[in-house]
């Protein structure tokens, strides 16, 4: 088994995943922050979104929705944190949509 090329056959196919089902949610802590999951896409698609258009997207997707914190949690010191609904991110994994990232 040559490891470079599983690994790369892995990149690209999650590469290609992107573009008809959403990730994230097994790759991202419980809460995270708008800049971390476009890090991570970013991390898959080696190249730099842009921010105000990639939060744009990912909302009308309709798979993340701010998160619900426990009291004490978020005193307005962190970022605005996000969760994903997981009802709607298992429909659009099963249903999938166009992205064209």
């Amino acid at each position: 088994m040559d490891h470079k090329e599983i690994i790369k056959k892995a990149h690209k196919t999650l590469k290609s995943a992107l573009n008809y089902e959403p990730i994230g949610m097994n790759l991202l802590p419980a809460h995270f922050t708008m800049p971390e999951l476009q890090g991570l896409y970013e991390t898959i698609l080696e190249k730099k979104l842009d921010r105000r258009n990639f939060a744009r997207r990912i909302k009308n997707y309709d798979i993340i929705k701010p998160a619900v914190l426990k009291k004490g949690e978020n005193q307005n010191k962190n970022p605005r944190l996000y969760e994903f609904d997981r009802e709607k991110y298992h429909a659009a994994l099963e249903q999938g949509f166009h992205s064209g990232w």
